[in-house]
């Protein structure tokens, strides 16, 4: 029998079955890594909640095991959680790339956490710890300084490739090919891959293909453009300011997020001269062909600047019909609405706009699709697989792309959070699964929003509230005056009277018949309110708000 000393565990605590919330744990005896700890952003049915994050059980259970936190580049989905994650765990050290140190930095003093213990690696670095080797690749994503992760371990070697595309022309630092053929070469046990774009055919477009297109939109136009794109595509934004600086334009930048990252791409020297930002009232004494605005808002975020654009509520920015929209950018699964919104609220302003829809060159993803896949299946040769980072239909896809590269079908691990896979002497096996799941956060709160809360929030949103206030007298036991009925979100209570009214008959037969048993108790009056008032309203109004009865104790001798 397998010593569990000579066993490595491979545990997913997130990423698998979503895009987002990525966090990979590597587990060997009394160490243990964690690789990325990202959030997920909430779909349109959990109401109320910001961000979506790891439980951290496993975690909490080794905590005395953990030496480091590894993040393999600067996206929310692989560091958002970080915050939440150090205010329940003790992480001894965080090692990032250059330009996510600097985000996970102004995370950290924006939430008012105290850490220091952050250090920066490059391609060259390496970190040894008792049982693990790890040393980084170069590869090539939407936000520089991507890397790849690679831990030697007692039971083989493990490639994890953060996310990646293989871009032959980037606008940064090619993939360092030879690294990574180097690696396969010398063996690598279990491979674990981005699978985000499983599902698209071919080779993913050169970002440098956007950067012609956008050129070319931008040198023609006459009048403003306005471009929205994802604030943590900092190459996008290198491209753009150069592009802007060729054209004579100066350029406007809206949305924290935005700002953000152009700080820290002049920082960092991706943006080498800051002269070329101005401020709303310089660029209102330019001509208009002389302007670009910046801004955050490609997912038709309410809040965003390119939304209190089009919807004419921003303080400084009013659209003129000659302003040129630019989305360079991909909806989200799940904003497709709220970008058609946007949409055409530009349209009616008679703004014209520009989708990636309608010019398939204005962006490009920074994920690999199944020809760039099979390459790195090719390049590392695994003997084991296991897809990572997607939905179940993109990792599934991923599993057939690995067997056509000749990876037998019994070596492929398509696994959900929670998952173990043990590296032992004969191989690679599933191990017990551990507890993993979904923490939601609102607003301050962490882990209070559970699966009761998110379905009352639905039943509000659909057939909203219903209040019923009732008064007392405990002495008497008796109802003083009938109950108030008030609602929202249900139905207007001026225009419905006569509804409103056979309500309050329902509840007054109830709490009268409640009032005249020998004991009661108010909890047991709620309820019996609840009970029998839901489906009389439904019967009603087709409809079944949420019933809040507020009573109140009057005494009256």
């Amino acid at each position: 029998m397998q010593n569990k000393k000579d066993v490595t565990s491979v545990v997913a605590l997130g990423g698998l079955g979503e895009v987002g919330k990525n966090m990979y744990v590597i587990h060997h005896d009394d160490e243990l890594l964690v690789i990325d700890a990202g959030v997920m952003f909430p779909e349109d049915d959990l109401m109320g909640v910001d961000y979506v994050i790891q439980d951290v059980t496993y975690l909490k259970e080794h905590e005395e095991n953990i030496k480091a936190l590894i993040i393999t580049h600067g996206h929310e989905d692989h560091i958002g959680g970080i915050t939440f994650l150090l205010q329940n765990v003790h992480i001894p050290i965080i090692y990032a790339p250059r330009i996510a140190v600097s985000l996970i930095k102004n995370k950290l003093e924006d939430n008012h956490i105290k850490y220091e213990n952050i250090e920066t690696y490059d391609k060259d670095s390496t970190i040894k710890f008792k049982h693990f080797n790890v040393e980084f690749i170069t590869t090539t994503h939407s936000i520089p300084d991507s890397f790849a992760v690679v831990i030697h371990t007692p039971q083989g070697t493990i490639f994890e490739t953060g996310d990646f595309k293989f871009d032959l022309t980037p606008i940064g630092p090619v993939a360092d090919f030879h690294k990574i053929a180097k690696i396969g070469a010398q063996g690598v046990k279990l491979l674990l891959s981005d699978s985000t774009n499983a599902l698209s055919p071919g080779f993913s477009k050169s970002e440098s293909c956007v950067d012609e297109t956008l050129n070319d939109i931008i040198s023609r136009h006459y009048g403003r453009v306005i471009i929205a794109t994802f604030a943590s595509n900092i190459y996008r934004i290198k491209h753009i300011v150069e592009t802007c600086r060729k054209c004579g334009r100066q350029i406007v930048t809206f949305g924290r997020s935005m700002e953000t990252s152009i700080n820290i791409a002049l920082e960092n020297g991706l943006i080498k001269d800051s002269s070329i930002f101005i401020d709303a009232n310089k660029a209102k004494s330019l001509k208009r062909n002389e302007v670009c605005i910046l801004c955050t808002g490609s997912q038709g975020e309410p809040l965003a600047a390119l939304s209190r654009i089009a919807n004419g509520v921003h303080k400084q920015i009013s659209l003129l019909n000659d302003d040129l929209v630019v989305f360079s950018s991909k909806p989200i699964p799940g904003n497709a609405a709220s970008i058609n919104k946007i949409i055409n609220k530009l349209y009616l302003k008679g703004v014209k706009v520009y989708t990636n829809q309608e010019f398939s060159d204005i962006h490009t993803s920074g994920h690999a699709k199944q020809d760039e896949l099979k390459l790195m299946l090719r390049l590392v040769n695994p003997e084991y697989f296991m897809p990572m980072h997607g939905e179940y239909r993109m990792l599934t896809s991923h599993k057939e792309l690995a067997m056509d590269c000749g990876i037998p079908g019994d070596h492929i691990f398509i696994c959900k959070n929670g998952d173990v896979i043990n590296l032992t002497n004969e191989g690679v096996e599933r191990g017990n699964p551990v507890t993993a799941g979904d923490i939601y956060v609102d607003g301050s709160r962490i882990g209070e929003i559970g699966s009761s809360v998110i379905k009352e929030r639905k039943i509000m949103n659909r057939d909203g509230i219903l209040m019923t206030i009732i008064n007392v007298n405990p002495l008497t036991r008796q109802l003083l005056i009938k109950p108030n009925v008030t609602t929202r979100g249900f139905v207007m209570v001026n225009e419905n009277a006569e509804l409103i009214e056979k309500i309050e008959h329902k509840v007054t037969s109830i709490i009268k018949d409640s009032l005249s048993k020998d004991t009661y108790s108010y909890t047991d009056l709620k309820n019996q309110i609840i009970l029998e008032l839901s489906p009389y309203i439904s019967i009603l109004t087709g409809r079944h708000p949420m019933i809040l009865p507020v009573i109140m104790e009057v005494r009256q001798s």
